[in-house]
This record gives C-alpha cells, structure tokens and sequence, in this order.
C-alpha cells in the first residue's frame, strides 16, 4: 500500500496507521500513488464490466467486495447535454465508486469497526459495502434525513445513530467516534481513496466517448468528492497522454447553501465567514463547510470553469422534467439538469458538449412536493 500525505504541511502516514487526517493541520489526506502507464482503449474489451476495468490507475487491486459497480450508460438528454446514469449503481448512487474502495481498504485492514457519517447517499453505500466485506459498521446521519436512505442503511445490517442537527453536528459525532483505537473511519470526504474510486466516473466517459472527454463537466458539489475526482481523473488522461486537452468543470450548487459558489465569485482561495445557509431539497450538498474547499475552488478555476446555482424551485423543475423523460431521480441528483437545461450561462461561452450526472435514484426522497 502507498501512504497518506497531507497536501496543507507534507505530513505523511502509512495508511495501515488508521489516522483519519492530517495530525498536524487536521485536514483531509491526499494519496501518494501515481497511476501505471499502459491504459489503452484497445486493452479494455474482455475486462471485468465495473470499475476495476481500470486496474492501471487504481491504488488498489484484485477486490473480494465488489458488486458490479460502474459501467454506466451514457444517453443523451439534448444534441449537447448527455446524462451518465449512476443512480443505475448497485446502492442507487454514485457514491458506490468511492465506497467500495474504502470498505476493500478496510477489508485489508481488518479493523474493529468502521465508522461512517452521510447525509444518506455515502452512507448507504458504505453499509452495503460493508455487509459485502463481513466488516461491522456504524453510520451516522443527521435527523431529518431521507427515511428511504435510513431503511436502506438498517437493511444492510448497519448500526444507524441519528444525530440531533445538521450535517456538521453529524460529522463531529462520526468524527468523535473515528478517534477511537480499532476503527476505521471510512470518510468519502477525509480519506482520498474514494476520490480515486469517483475518478472512475471520468475513465468510464473517456472509454464510452472513444478516447476522448466532453468540452464540459457539470457536476454537483458539496463535499465535491465527484468533482475532485474528475480532476483527478483527467489530469491522470492528460499526464497519460491520453487526452489532449483538460474539459471544463461546471460545480453546481443549490442557493440555499452555496458557501463554495459565494467564494468562487468573490475571487476567495478558501470560504469566507459567514456564508448563508437555509433547507434545501439537494440535501446531498447542502454542506456549509466542506473541508476540502480550496482543493475544490482550485481544481474549478484550473479547468477555466465557474460554479452555478439552482434555486429550490429549479430543482422540482428539473426533477419533474427527468421524470417526464424517463428518469425518476432524487432532488440532489438532478441540480446539474436545474443548472444546464437552459443553457449555462454566467458567463460560460461556447459550452459545447457537457455532461452531467444523474447521482441518485428518486426511490431514496421521492418526488420534491
């Protein structure tokens, strides 16, 4: 296994420590891995039909948790604006691409327990991974959250703690907990090998697309693991010299909580004070404080992209229109079709293809009232 590196200070740690961030900075982890040459279009027919087709830039290999993850389609929504259906995955949310690479992780870790905190989606998947491993599990969520996802996560085996408050209040009792001997904290934001399972996402595009990417990524950001996971991921193609130039990455979040869209177009490195916050129905990235923002703002600017919101009534919007097309979708997993749909704007010129996710199923929230 490769080591942890914090990417604030240069603190660094063998992952088989179990130290969940940066000692020094208490910030997220980045990975040392750099991937293997040899990924080719013609080497990829007859490989395994998930995500571990691209053993050449993974971290970790040969996995006993699988459960068929990626390898979503790809379809068109309108001559520009294609849709990747990973609301199609095993737990009915993109998060499986990172999940999976955590409880494998942890699976070679044998740790006592593992420890996990969500809004929903990341939970789910990681007590479905977990199950998969024969690994016990915690997950904390906060109150309020979608009782499909809550069912979900129980039915899975895990043990499910509600915690009173917000998102944040629920990652510092999840985060209390991962501070004990014996547990792993599997932490889509904290711990960089889901980012390297969400990158996947990305590898699948340029496989479907015939050695290529789209002019555009619009992706829905609260903790940005997919869209931190898209930059990785073409910056890999193009090191590779598999692509030639890097897409465009449109960050999408609602406007009821958009700490990182207010410090993008005030031209902030990080996030500001006393950024707003109100309900929303994209629970999935109503996250006031991401912990890696200025990796997010960062990798945004870098692609010469810019970060759009969506209003709560875009959002029914778009969520009624999917459905009329075919696509029965959660309210977070439609923001980047509330943002895209009418043209992107903002001062996005000659958008040219774009592509957007359709993140989780509607069966986990239903239809937006």
């Amino acid at each position: 296994m490769t080591t942890y590196h914090c990417p604030k200070d240069g603190t660094r740690s063998a992952v088989s420590a179990l130290t969940w961030r940066c000692p020094v900075c208490h910030g997220p982890w980045d990975l040392d891995f750099t991937p293997a040459p040899g990924l080719a279009l013609n080497a990829l027919p007859g490989r395994a039909n998930s995500l571990w087709r691209y053993e050449e830039i993974l971290p970790l290999s040969a996995p006993s948790v699988s459960l068929g993850e990626g390898r979503t389609p790809l379809v068109p929504l309108t001559d520009t604006v294609s849709a990747k259906l990973d609301h199609l995955m095993p737990t009915l949310s993109f998060k499986d691409r990172g999940a999976v690479m955590l409880a494998e992780l942890a699976r070679r870790l044998n740790p006592e327990r593992v420890v996990a905190d969500s809004s929903g989606n990341a939970g789910t998947s990681i007590a479905a991974y977990c199950a998969r491993a024969a690994l016990p599990c915690t997950v904390y969520v906060p109150e309020g959250t979608s009782p499909k996802k809550t069912e979900q996560i129980r039915a899975h085996g895990a043990r499910l703690v509600t915690v009173p408050g917000d998102r944040e209040a629920t990652a510092l009792a999840a985060r209390a907990a991962a501070d004990e001997p014996g547990a792993f904290y599997a932490s889509h934001v904290f711990n960089p090998y889901f980012l390297h399972g969400t990158k996947t996402y990305v590898y699948e595009l340029w496989e479907d697309l015939g050695g290529r990417l789209p002019d555009t990524l619009a992706v829905p950001v609260g903790n940005g693991t997919l869209l931190l996971g898209a930059a990785l991921a073409t910056a890999e193609l193009h090191a590779l010299g598999l692509i030639a130039s890097r897409p465009r990455l449109i960050a999408v979040q609602a406007e009821a909580v958009a700490p990182l869209a207010a410090a993008f177009h005030a031209g902030a490195d990080d996030l500001m004070s006393g950024a707003a916050a109100a309900p929303t129905l994209a629970e999935g990235i109503a996250i006031p404080r991401p912990p890696r923002a200025r990796q997010i703002l960062a990798a945004v600017r870098g692609s010469g992209g810019t970060f759009l919101t969506v209003t709560e009534d875009e959002i029914r919007d778009a969520q009624r229109d999917l459905a009329a097309r075919g696509f029965y979708v959660e309210t977070t997993g439609v923001a980047c079709w509330a943002a895209v749909r009418d043209g992107l704007g903002q001062g996005v010129d000659r958008p040219g293809s774009v592509v957007v996710p359709l993140c989780g199923a509607g069966l986990k929230t239903g239809m937006a009232g």
